[in-house]
């Protein structure tokens, strides 16, 4: 039986569906905490997930998911998702230093709608109309969150390619631990893919000839903490009880958070657009968790 076959059976864990917004939440903080530090952009993706391995290694320990060797086709499974999740950061962090912030969140989302894409191919079946109204509202409420500080030019061109780039490799990355999720909790899961993705990140970001040890580590340590420890984790744990249109359209709500990071930051207007955008992907949201009624017995 499909995963998510099981997942319409097995009802989710209570918490899952918080869990996935919290863990959004946090990642949303990722491209401030990028511009905010002052090493290379890859090599801020290495530290951000070469700082988190201990923490994660602390908490495998505290809530009982010991660290395991997996099998060798899982391993290999999991550090494909590793090597993808990597070269995902490194496309993205470099994007956020050539492009506006707002043209990076816009195009590194097509993740969302990839994921999102995937659920619907696994159960194969078209998008019921509540769905499809969901999707449709949360790609209009992405682009009216993202009008204003979003902008298409040739000065932008190579950093929104690699944003949009970003996007897709991070979908591939969402897909792979969607599939490995059926047998590897998270923590552990987390634990080899970062240091997987750590070895990966070290020797480009050394190759390109990037500084690497930073001078404050407040932004990296930040950085490994919310988009690593606290993001990552909460999403690698509700990808295993959420089906992927519900976490693809729940990544959906970064906008709207780093729409609210500008404003309380950076002083950034939040205008009708905004509040709009925001309004449709809430709504969007509540779509999603809409269970149709049960037909009544005739």
């Amino acid at each position: 039986m499909p995963k998510s076959d099981e997942r319409s059976i097995k009802a989710p864990h209570r918490l899952a569906f918080a869990a996935l917004l919290t863990g959004t939440a946090a990642l949303a903080f990722g491209a401030w905490l990028v511009r905010l530090a002052d090493t290379g952009p890859v090599a801020a993706a290495f530290w951000r997930v070469a700082l988190a391995v201990p923490f994660l290694l602390l908490l495998t320990r505290a809530v009982g998911q010991p660290l395991r060797w997996p099998g060798r086709t899982l391993f290999i499974a999991i550090a494909a998702a590793a090597f993808f999740f990597a070269a995902d950061l490194a496309a993205w962090h470099l994007s956020i230093r050539l492009t506006k912030l707002g043209n990076a969140t816009l195009f590194g989302n097509v993740s969302s709608f990839a994921f999102a894409a995937w659920g619907l191919w696994l159960v194969r079946r078209w998008p019921s109309p509540m769905q499809a109204l969901a999707l449709l509202l949360a790609a209009t409420g992405s682009v009216l969150l993202m009008a204003q500080s979003a902008e298409l030019s040739a000065a932008n061109l190579r950093g929104d390619l690699l944003a949009l780039l970003a996007g897709v490799l991070y979908g591939v990355y969402l897909i792979l631990v969607e599939r490995a999720r059926a047998t590897v909790e998270p923590l552990p899961l987390l634990v080899l893919a970062s240091s997987i993705g750590a070895i990966c990140l070290l020797p480009a970001a050394l190759a390109m000839g990037e500084r690497v040890m930073p001078h404050n580590w407040t932004p990296l340590i930040a950085l490994a903490l919310l988009s690593q420890v606290v993001g990552q984790g909460l999403l690698v744990f509700a990808i295993g009880e959420l089906s992927p249109l519900v976490v693809g359209l729940a990544l959906l709500t970064q906008p709207a958070i780093a729409a609210a990071i500008g404003w309380s930051v950076y002083g950034e207007r939040l205008g009708w657009r905004d509040w709009t955008g925001a309004a449709a992907i809430g709504v969007a949201l509540l779509l999603v968790r809409l269970r149709p009624a049960p037909a009544e017995p005739t």
